[in-house]
């Protein structure tokens, strides 16, 4: 029996991209599965967040009081960072230090073979705003001279009176004892109250003092904007189902969840949420369909993000940056690059055309939106080259294709090309862009891009994948179900996840068991605790225990699994085994036969889990031919001359329908333009498998 519209309870997964706003409804008893869009609105992210809520409602004939839990992955501490509004920032650090963001990282980026100069990261905090206090620990956390309360005084009256009220706090191998920091805060909560502090060893217990430094300023620096808008969002979802309480969930960067009242404590984690909501949905998807190796292409209305999925989990870093600024928490490896639909066409002042990384974004959009934009976009290209429909959103969003071709024609007549042409090549940059992106996610990693197939999704993520498999020599693409909703689905398939790290530097030979598994056993009970307070029984909570590991003398370390069990010699052993088959597998050798070439241990981490339930992907019905789906032709161009392509109605096709290029496959969210020489065919769970079947790459 179907339950009533009063009994029925739905969780909701909400992305906020910069062009439009995904949603995505499941129902926690039928499974049925409702997706939805609606335009972002920058200028208050939340006002398109329960616009999206209501519209998916209304689909579904609910209202807020329905709502059991919303998960939210969010762009705020992102865009703050890649904007440069950081400002009104403070820092205090051991005396003796005071320019450790001016020595900041020696490293050329992209080799010296690229660079003419090296030019240094920017600093998060001009040198007038740093303030030293004394005080010294030692490596092992002993202390070497008592923390100076009078500097710490004078530092915090200094922040106080100038007017600067955000404040991040890095001391000296404080990672090994925190108790100077501790102090620290204590005098800013007595003379400084409405400062917002962050301190090291809460943000990143680990050593190198650079990147703590800067991973600790850029917790500070979006802590506010974080807390005012999950609290705002908060109160409205209250509001929004009559005072009930909603769980409210926001994406972290590390590919889980975490609750809206304990991610204001540690909103840094928060800087890559909706690309990895994207990565983990991709992973769902390609593990029905059946497919271990895969490259994400997430396309939306700014940019693309990249990533690689081995056995359905996406990679992980801790060498991430936001902007310019390194930020060493666990996160998804994710590579960006600005191709995505609203990206900026361009004539550099050499002559030459250019795409991106500037963006029209949501407001005023690509010319066609006409909501005021004058230079043409990647989505203005694909609608002057009839590969995408007259409109966005099933008609909801009207696009002028007239003013696209007079936008692209006066770009074209700069570069003295045909219309046609300058959009082609716009398209063709924006291929190279994302394929450079897929080869530094994959080859660079030393990994064959030709292994992998590639999953396409976000609005614009499938516009260009014909061109994607001919320029990477694919096998394939995988193209889900409304994937112009896939980072929202995602955010329904995760588990709230919590990290916890330290430092503990040993070679092999001179490990103190006893001290690590102290450590493991303090980092689980922190993981424990932090699963106990949103709401898992013990029988639920898991714990994922891994190191940080190199050869004695290396700069950088591998990640590997310790396997659950006291730390002692046996385990520590199979650790290091590992970590020799991880080496070879990154970098091609490993030195385990070398007696000179020691394994050191460098960090200790423990990842609590607390699960979610996971909806069921649904499958397809039977096709009866692509002939049902068909709903007309359009003139296209796909890079080879004007062509009449067939239009198909994907939400008609069903398993084993195949529809054959030159075509064009439309759904609500995203389109799939089929080149000539392709074919798609759509499997049991309703995904577009895309091959060559013909001709030559061009």
């Amino acid at each position: 029996m179907t339950p009533s519209a009063a009994s029925r309870r739905v969780r909701i997964g909400i992305d906020t991209g910069g062009t439009f706003t995904d949603v995505v409804a499941v129902d926690e008893d039928s499974g049925e599965i409702v997706t939805t869009k609606t335009p972002s609105t920058p200028v208050d992210p939340a006002e398109g967040f329960l616009a999206g809520i209501d519209k998916v409602l209304a689909v579904m004939g609910l209202d807020g009081t329905a709502v059991s839990a919303v998960s939210h992955g969010t762009t705020v501490a992102t865009n703050k960072l890649l904007e440069g509004k950081v400002e009104n920032l403070g820092f205090i650090t051991t005396e003796g230090y005071r320019h450790v963001l001016e020595i900041a990282r020696q490293s050329v980026p992209d080799g010296y073979g690229n660079s003419y100069f090296w030019v240094k990261p920017p600093r998060i905090v001009p040198a007038d705003r740093v303030r030293t206090v004394g005080g010294r620990l030692a490596v092992d956390g002993s202390e070497v001279r008592p923390f100076d309360e009078a500097d710490a005084v004078a530092a915090a009256r200094f922040f106080r009176d100038l007017g600067i009220s955000t404040i991040g706090v890095c001391f000296l191998h404080s990672y090994a004892d925190p108790r100077h920091e501790l102090a620290m805060r204590d005098v800013l909560a007595r003379e400084h109250p409405d400062a917002t502090v962050s301190i090291s060893s809460e943000v990143l217990r680990e050593y190198r003092e650079y990147e703590r430094s800067v991973t600790t300023l850029v917790d500070a620096a979006v802590k506010p904007n974080i807390r005012r808008y999950v609290e705002n969002i908060g109160r409205r979802l209250a509001d929004y189902a009559h005072g009930a309480s909603v769980p409210f969930y926001v994406m972290k960067s590390n590919g889980g969840v975490l609750s809206a009242a304990e991610v204001v404590h540690q909103p840094i984690t928060t800087v890559l949420s909706g690309p990895a909501a994207g990565a983990l949905g991709a992973a769902v998807v390609a593990r029905a369909a059946g497919v271990d190796r895969v490259l994400t292409c997430d396309g939306g209305g700014t940019s693309t993000d990249v990533t690689v999925v081995v056995g359905g989990r996406p990679a992980l870093t801790t060498e991430g940056t936001v902007g310019a600024y390194p930020s060493k928490i666990p996160m998804i490896d994710v590579v960006t690059v600005g191709a995505g639909g609203g990206s900026i066409a361009w004539v550099t002042p050499e002559g030459t055309l250019k795409v991106g990384p500037q963006s029209a974004g949501a407001d005023p959009g690509p010319v066609c939106y006409g909501r005021g934009g004058t230079e043409p976009t990647i989505t203005d290209a694909h609608l002057v080259l009839g590969r995408i429909p007259a409109h966005l959103l099933g008609g909801e969003v009207p696009l002028d294709a007239d003013a696209a071709q007079a936008a692209v024609a006066g770009l074209a007549g700069r570069l003295g090309l045909e219309p046609a042409a300058c959009a082609n090549g716009i398209l063709e940059i924006s291929a190279w862009n994302q394929a450079n992106a897929l080869r530094q996610i994959s080859v660079k990693r030393g990994l064959d891009v030709r292994d992998f197939t590639l999953v396409t999704f976000g609005g614009s993520g499938s516009l260009l994948a014909c061109r994607l498999v001919d320029v990477l020599g694919l096998d394939g693409v995988l193209v889900p179900p409304d994937p112009g909703n896939l980072s929202a689905y995602g955010l329904l398939t995760v588990d709230v996840r919590n990290d916890y790290v330290r430092t503990a530097v040993a070679r092999q030979t001179r490990l103190d068991h006893q001290r690590m598994d102290g450590i493991v056993t303090e980092l689980t009970a922190q993981a424990d605790e932090a699963l106990a307070r949103e709401g898992f029984a013990p029988a639920d909570r898991r714990f994922e225990r891994t190191a940080d590991v190199r050869y004695y003398g290396q700069a950088f370390e591998v990640r590997v699994t310790v396997p659950d069990g006291p730390v002692d010699d046996a385990l520590t052993a199979r650790v290091a085994e590992q970590f020799h088959d991880e080496h070879r597998a990154l970098y091609g050798y490993d030195l385990r036969t070398d007696v000179r070439q020691e394994v050191e241990w460098v960090n200790l981490r423990v990842t609590g889990v607390g699960p979610i339930r996971t909806p069921e992907l649904p499958e397809a019905a039977p096709g009866t031919g692509a002939q049902v789906a068909r709903t007309g032709t359009r003139r296209a161009d796909f890079g080879d001359g004007w062509c009449e392509a067939v239009l198909y109605d994907r939400a008609r096709l069903g398993a084993g329908d195949v529809v054959s290029g030159p075509a064009v496959i439309e759904e609500f969210g995203s389109t799939v333009p089929l080149h000539p020489g392709f074919r798609a065919e759509v499997d049991a769970h309703r995904n577009l498998r895309i091959t060559r079947t013909g001709g030559s790459p061009s």
